[in-house]
């Protein structure tokens, strides 16, 4: 240590002066430390100590060699749990924010922070930063704030100063208005640290719930994330996960097993699959590491800094008067034949450029970020490839959760439908499709950012109505001539309606089929609801491109006189 040529221990031993026999603790994070401990040993022989201090850094140059020193250890606490880390295929805190960030621009906070906690020992290992690295930096020149659980040091539990930490990193993102993002690697609460972990985490889910709706909060998950600490991401707007290596869960498998008898491993309990597919609780799973990143990096350019400004928007090149033949195939002659909305989104928005969110879940519907003519937008569409695109209990939630954080964060609306109406049965009744459907009616009409529908075949019952059309509240509602804006579809129309006709008829199937053509000619088609103002014009689906662009550019200036109420991700 520069300006401390002798150790203290050396400095102890002259010949008037007691020998001290103190083993140096293996982790002590500085020299300071084992300073400490030695006055603790030896409290007969304060002077000398006292005057080992007196020898630390005097002269400018020492100082900030020391300071050099001090930001060294921070950097590498643990290199051995380092190489651990980077043989999981595992970056470490600082690395991963290195490849978020735009290069250089990292700006770290709290680099000295350390725990306070004196019970079992922990006194004897302070590592600077404690298990989090903090700070702010940019992503495409845009400001962030940013903090990344350091797993080498203390498994990356969260105590009393890495919550504080953490806490003020994101009470400057909501100051200043940028987004926050949150890289979990984490073994939960820091025991050693009792109730004191638990009012840390208390600290930071009330910062989640004040920053909802008002700044973009992405959560990264790149290792485990169990117990109390899994509530924090779940607030957030977005979550990524890692495959293979990210786990989220309240309880463990072994906690499980001895509760409930299951047995099950950490990747079908908790893996980036499991919560991409099943539950529905992440919204991306990345292959590794570097591209979860670099997903995270792309999300950011749809986002606007905070609620109060608008999405970027960048010259993508794509002519917006661009006409697409191929979309006048694309819908099947056959209304029972499927085809897949993820096309006709391709060939409307900017450059095919499509970003879907929560791919894997609820694929009846599917949810995401696109631009046109560069304006960032947000696309709802029915899934007629997945269960013909029906609305059920995980597609209403998908989507509605999807639909208030594009209206919290001004991003406008473009809804695709296709919808033949709500999933029937028992499980889906018993489940509270009613409660859980009304969730997207009450997004889509609250929504006040510019909102507009394309319905491209099917719009059969109330799900027309959920589905953002003109009686919610949708600005502009443009149809394909496929389409069939209907109480139901033709068949259970006439079974219903002429039921005592059929079964009168000594022809009763020569009666239905005429009775359904009759129906489909009247009904079945979109000009009903067009004579009626509900839909705004019927268009060649070529021209879809740049009539929504032309519409779009229309309701730039779109004022909403009804106050919008704060709200944030959760639905209700």
């Amino acid at each position: 240590m520069p300006g401390a040529a002798h150790s203290a221990a050396s400095l102890l031993t002259g010949a008037d002066e007691p020998r001290l026999r103190c083993r140096r603790p293996d982790r002590l994070a500085s020299d300071l430390d084992y300073e400490s401990a030695l006055v603790d040993q030896a409290p007969a022989a304060p002077d000398n100590l006292r005057r080992v201090r007196q020898r630390s850094p005097e002269t400018y140059e020492e100082k900030l060699a020391r300071l050099h020193e001090l930001r060294e250890q921070a950097v590498h606490t643990n290199p051995q749990a380092e190489e651990k880390q980077h043989a999981k295929g595992k970056l470490t805190a600082r690395e991963r924010i290195e490849k978020l960030l735009d290069p250089g621009s990292f700006e770290e906070l709290d680099t000295f922070v350390r725990h306070r906690t004196a019970d079992f020992d922990m006194l004897k290992n302070r590592p600077w930063g404690d298990a989090v690295v903090t700070g702010h930096g940019t992503i495409d020149g845009r400001p962030v704030c940013i903090f990344s659980q350091d797993f080498t040091v203390f498994g990356g539990s969260l105590g009393e100063a890495m919550g504080e930490k953490i806490v003020k990193v994101m009470d400057l993102a909501a100051r200043i208005g940028c987004p926050v993002i949150g890289i979990n690697d984490s073994g939960g609460a820091r025991i050693q640290e009792g109730v004191v972990s638990l009012g840390a985490y208390g600290d930071v889910f009330v910062r989640n719930v004040q920053c909802s709706g008002v700044i973009p909060q992405i959560s990264l998950v790149m290792g485990p994330c169990a117990g109390g600490a899994v509530y924090s991401p779940a607030m957030t707007d977005f979550i990524f996960m890692v495959k293979e290596t990210s786990h989220m869960f309240i309880t463990g498998p072994d906690v499980i097993k001895t509760v409930t008898g299951e047995e099950v491993e950490f990747e079908e309990l908790g893996g980036a699959m499991t919560h991409n597919t099943k539950s529905g609780v992440a919204h991306f799973a990345s292959d590794d590491e570097e591209s979860c990143l670099e997903d995270a990096r792309y999300l950011m350019s749809f986002l606007p800094q905070n609620n109060l400004e608008l999405p970027p928007q960048l010259d993508t090149g794509d002519d917006p008067d661009r006409e697409e033949g191929d979309l006048d195939r694309i819908v099947p002659d056959s209304p029972n034949k499927p085809y897949d909305m993820r096309d006709v989104v391709s060939l409307v928005v900017d450059n095919g450029e499509f970003f879907e969110v929560q791919e894997h879940f609820a694929r009846n519907i599917i949810v995401g970020f696109s631009r046109m003519n560069g304006r960032p937008v947000g696309v709802v569409g029915n899934q007629p490839s997945q269960l013909a695109g029906v609305l059920d209990i995980a597609s209403s939630e998908k989507a509605a959760r999807f639909v208030r954080f594009c209206d919290a964060f001004n991003i406008p609306l473009l809804t695709l439908m296709d919808v033949p109406g709500f999933l029937p049965g028992t499980e889906q009744e018993w489940g509270g499709i009613i409660r859980h459907g009304a969730k997207l009616l009450y997004a889509f009409t609250e929504a006040t950012v510019p909102k507009l529908t394309v319905i491209t075949r099917k719009a059969y019952g109330g799900a027309y109505d959920v589905m953002n059309s003109k009686h919610m509240l949708a600005d502009f509602v443009f149809a394909w001539p496929s389409a069939e804006v209907a109480v139901m579809g033709p068949e259970g129309a006439v079974n219903i309606i002429h039921r005592r006709d059929i079964q009168s008829s000594p022809t009763p199937d020569e009666r239905r089929e005429k009775l359904i053509g009759d129906y489909k000619a009247r009904f079945a088609n979109p000009y009903s609801a067009a004579e009626r103002g509900y839909i705004d014009d019927v268009i060649v689906p070529r021209e879809t491109r740049p009539k929504l662009i032309r519409a779009l550019e229309t309701l730039q200036t779109k004022r909403v006189d009804t106050p919008k109420r704060k709200h944030g991700n959760i639905p209700l």
